[in-house]
């Protein structure tokens, strides 16, 4: 059975609005019968997986994620002299390798060479395109069926290693999720408050008008945030093909998700935040989240070492009904100095 790698955070982050829906707003859920502040697992694995840390951690080892990458082939057939009809009906037939292709938009002439949806690409598979564009360029010949065999099963792409990526067309080259992250939560219910801005014109003399040059309003709130992660190591492994680049990424990943936070509205609020308690657990057993802990909203003045006792009694727990549900944990505590990331890096990739 696969060893699995579950982490469990306590992030503290003062007033902000890191995840935003569709009217502006911060992200709730309802838990518990009370709202609480969300941030979505999707917000959260962009902003780690294009972090400073994970992207010179894994430099050579970061897939690109893009509906563009014709448009980008078309500009390099073009510097390379193809002539303009050739470039871009070369470039358009490498693009539907990796997805349908966009309708011809007279208004967006290049918006042809875009596929409809994401894809992923993995380093190997753009060094294969652009070494065909370097053939096609010297031969000005079109691709052959053999040249379009772009797509790569295997690859070193932690990010597409650990996240996972769908190619529906081409659904050999899928590559199944080794990491599964949850959808952060805080541990308390919150209200969602109202911030009413004003913006002063720096050159308004006072004498014609006295009012702002703008006015605005923006939500936020502020919460204790737990966050469940659960890692796959065997199939993280196995979709990277090698144990050393496996571990590398698991480094660089918890590193990630101890220190880096999603990037919205962080200019207004500066509402960066590192973790301030980190539960890793590692064994064979069916993995479980610890959100139970705090279906019941904590109260009180001390809300972080309230959190830390409900979650390590929930693991307690667990472990007196099911038997224990992992062979070890290691756990970081910044409130007590109590352990460090260093050690849990070392205990998550022995």
């Amino acid at each position: 059975m696969s060893t699995f790698i579950q982490l469990h955070l306590l992030t503290s982050y003062p007033p902000s609005n890191l995840n935003r829906d569709d009217l502006g707003r911060p992200k709730t859920a309802i838990m518990g019968g009370k709202t609480r502040l969300r941030v979505s697992s999707q917000s959260l694995k962009r902003a780690w997986r294009t972090s400073e840390i994970f992207t010179k951690a894994m430099k050579g080892h970061v897939g690109t994620r893009t509906k563009a990458m014709g448009v980008d082939v078309y500009e390099a057939l073009k510097v390379k002299g193809v002539a303009e009809g050739n470039a871009k009906n070369w470039a358009k037939q490498i693009a539907e390798v990796f997805g349908k292709a966009k309708k011809a938009n007279a208004a967006k002439p290049l918006e042809e060479l875009e596929i409809e949806q994401l894809a992923h690409f993995s380093p190997e598979e753009k060094t294969s395109i652009f070494a065909l564009v370097d053939k096609l360029a010297a031969s000005n010949t079109a691709p052959t069926a053999d040249d379009l065999k772009l797509l790569q099963k295997d690859h070193t792409a932690a990010d597409i290693a650990m996240f996972g990526r769908m190619l529906a067309s081409s659904p050999a080259f899928n590559t199944e999720a080794a990491v599964q992250v949850a959808h952060a939560v805080t541990v308390h219910d919150v209200a969602v408050e109202d911030d009413y801005f004003t913006a002063v014109d720096d050159l308004n003399n006072d004498e014609d008008d006295l009012g702002a040059a703008h006015i605005g309003e923006t939500e936020f709130g502020a919460g204790l945030f737990y966050l469940y992660v659960c890692i796959d190591r065997d199939l993280l492994q196995d979709n990277l093909g090698d144990k050393t680049l496996a571990n590398k990424a698991l480094t660089a990943l918890l590193e990630s998700s101890a220190k880096v936070s999603p990037t919205g509205k962080q200019n207004s609020f500066a509402s960066r935040a590192r973790t301030s308690y980190l539960l890793a657990e590692k064994g064979s057993d069916q993995p479980r989240s610890l959100s139970v802990a705090f279906l019941k909203p904590v109260r009180g003045e001390d809300i972080l070492a309230q959190s830390i006792k409900e979650l390590e009694r929930r693991r307690e727990n667990f472990d007196k009904v099911y038997g224990p549900c992992a062979d070890g944990f290691k756990t970081m505590n910044a409130e007590t100095g109590m352990g460090s990331l260093g050690d849990i890096l070392t205990f998550v990739t022995e």
